[in-house]
């Protein structure tokens, strides 16, 4: 049995990208990281030699191709159920994919806005009734299953909640939206993870630019 094969796009933009790298990363699931970078807004035309839809992230495992960012993680938490992936509890359970699900299908004036950017210097934005919306919804669900679950993270220990949420973490902090305390502390927990740092790092370090990095 090899080890697993995670194609990623540029560490800075590409948002889905963190998402399966950050939750295996912090689960301790072993893989092989290969970036393919992209330097225009609509991704890379070489994706497709690796990708049944063009985009990244892409796993390759044991000869099996598995291609969005969700199906990826919940493929390593069914392969290795002794990272925790998912919450043992059955209620948190349903409520991480749940959440997870909804990041997917909304949120989508704060994604259309506030494009993924580790290096943005920290400052607001315009803001509208929709922007606001989104971003109280996240909020709100932060906030209400920290309580559930008593932490440190949204369901206790880390989980694919919090990794299909972490680039909303970025999002609320470099386009300078004032949360909560909950959630001011929670997003500091996810940003202070070994993880986080050394993909904020390397994202930083990144010498491709695209529009969004101008937003």
């Amino acid at each position: 049995m090899g080890t697993a094969l995670l194609y990623i796009g540029n560490k800075n933009y590409s948002s889905w990208s963190l998402r399966p790298w950050i939750g295996l990363r912090v689960a301790g699931i072993a893989f092989e990281e290969k970036l393919v970078p992209f330097d225009m807004a609509a991704g890379n035309p070489a994706f497709k030699a690796f990708s049944p839809t063009g985009k990244v992230p892409v796993l390759v495992d044991d000869g099996l191709t598995v291609w969005e960012s969700l199906a990826i993680l919940d493929h390593m938490a069914r392969k290795h159920p002794e990272a925790g992936l998912w919450p043992e509890d059955q209620a948190l359970r349903s409520r991480a994919m749940a959440m997870s699900a909804e990041m997917m299908s909304s949120f989508q004036a704060l994604r259309g806005a506030c494009p993924m950017n580790m290096r943005r210097p920290r400052a607001p934005i315009a803001r509208t009734p929709a922007i606001d919306a989104d971003v109280a919804r996240i909020e709100a669900l932060w906030s209400q299953s920290l309580a559930l679950s008593g932490g440190p993270f949204l369901l206790g220990r880390f989980s694919i909640a919090d990794a299909m949420f972490a680039p909303v973490v970025n999002r609320l902090d470099v386009y300078g939206f004032e949360t909560g305390p909950e959630v001011a502390a929670y997003m500091d927990r996810v940003k202070a993870l070994p993880a986080w740092r050394e993909w904020e790092a390397a994202g930083r370090a990144e010498p491709w630019t695209v529009v969004e990095d101008e937003a």
